[in-house]
């Protein structure tokens, strides 16, 4: 195995460091305070901050950056994409700066991958450019999204139009000022076999039967400007044509979206793990208690040490993951990419909360970012699919390598 990145994605990596030491990260006060605040989604804004910082990160070639090799990307690998997507995950706010923010990215390689010319010319073009932003819609409310064959949304064709019934729930994105068009995925033909009942289907934000009917807090905040709500369709009629792919065709669109992404997810979560990981050891060594600094004391030395190791074994496995996936395709990294979509929010979750613990009072405010990381880490165990829907995949495809093994 070969983890070694190229030059070219050496170089990007020197660029968008120094971008996020002198540009992200410095802005990062000013994003907040220019949030409108409240569960009102309608009077959110996008902060103009966020405007001027993606005008700059596109003038220096940072962008679209997650894209594999194709017509509308840079054509990293995602072994290439990897340190990347690390170095952004040490910023809430980095990733739509670069145009790399997820529902978006995901959204975009599907249309790139599966979209017909006239559904990249109408909705792919204006998201690479950054103008408009997008939502994801298949998790629902009253079922167990965990097993995604449960999903009772329909997607009924009718004539020429396909018509959208149903209620979603954790929409990503759907509150963004920008947002103006999702992928909806709805049951097509309940008679067909599970995998190949559902359809993604483009619906514009604004067509007539979308509700938006509330924004859904997390851990108390609304992850303004994006939010994620919960959004009912009620005998929504677009084109035929707005179908990607084809009918019955949602699960393997899904498998297809999932791979890179779950990557891009943990990468990105290993990042935030290194900044709550670097806060850790300077509240370490400048706070003193008992006349010793924090990390004198205790057992704090090996909550220290232990972050490391994890972080350095959830990095090695995330990008043996994307090694895999990039040689041999996405069929053979399944089990790692369940295997890292564990592994890696557990890591931060862990690294995130020692760094609270040292903190004391402190780390429970804003005035540190680790209560958002924490968040973010169990957020995570859920997103994509929850840890143990995860360890049933590696299990299955461990117990069906191990057949016929000689373990005398």
């Amino acid at each position: 195995m070969d983890f070694s990145h190229s030059a070219r994605s050496r170089d990007l990596l020197d660029r968008l460091d120094r971008f996020m030491r002198e540009a992200v990260i410095p802005a990062e006060p000013l994003y907040a305070s220019q949030l409108a605040g409240g569960a009102d989604h309608r009077q959110w804004r996008q902060p103009p901050i966020m405007e001027t910082l993606k005008e700059q990160a596109r003038a220096a070639g940072l962008w679209n950056l997650f894209l594999p090799p194709g017509e509308h990307g840079p054509g990293l690998s995602n072994v290439d994409y990897a340190p990347l997507a690390e170095r952004m995950g040490h910023s809430f706010i980095a990733p739509e700066v670069f145009n790399c923010n997820a529902p978006d990215s995901g959204n975009m390689e599907v249309l790139a991958q599966y979209g017909s010319p006239a559904q990249q010319a109408q909705w792919l073009t204006p998201l690479l450019d950054g103008t408009i932003r997008s939502a994801f819609c298949m998790t629902e409310p009253d079922v167990a999204s965990s097993d995604a064959t449960n999903m009772r949304a329909t997607a009924t064709l009718d004539g020429d139009a396909v018509v959208l019934n149903g209620r979603k729930w954790w929409s990503t994105g759907i509150g963004h000022p920008h947002c103006r068009v999702l992928i909806f995925m709805g049951l097509t033909d309940p008679h067909a076999p599970p995998h190949a009942r559902h359809s993604m289907v483009l619906c514009p934000l604004d067509a007539p039967g979308v509700r938006i009917e509330r924004m859904l807090p997390v851990f108390h905040a609304y992850d303004e400007p994006s939010g994620h709500g919960e959004v009912s369709f009620d005998h929504v009629r677009v084109p035929a044509s707005n179908v990607i792919l084809g009918l019955g065709r949602g699960f393997e669109i899904a498998q297809g979206r999932l791979g890179p992404g779950r990557i891009h997810h943990c990468m990105r979560a290993i990042g935030a793990a290194e900044r709550a990981l670097a806060l850790l050891c300077r509240r370490a060594g400048e706070r003193v208690a008992f006349g010793q600094p924090l990390a004198k004391l205790g057992g704090n030395g090996d909550l220290i040490a232990n972050a490391r190791m994890a972080i350095e074994q959830a990095r090695l496995l995330t990008l043996k993951a994307a090694w895999t996936l990039d040689t041999q395709g996405a069929k053979a990294a399944l089990s790692l990419i369940s295997q890292i979509k564990v592994a890696v929010p557990n890591v931060l979750q862990q690294v995130a909360d020692a760094a609270i613990q040292i903190h004391g009072g402190a780390g429970l405010s804003d005035d540190f970012p680790l209560a958002a990381l924490y968040a973010y880490a169990r957020v995570l165990r859920l997103a994509d699919g929850p840890d143990e829907v995860h360890r049933a995949v590696v299990a299955k495809l461990e117990l069906k390598a191990q057949q016929g093994v000689d373990a005398r």
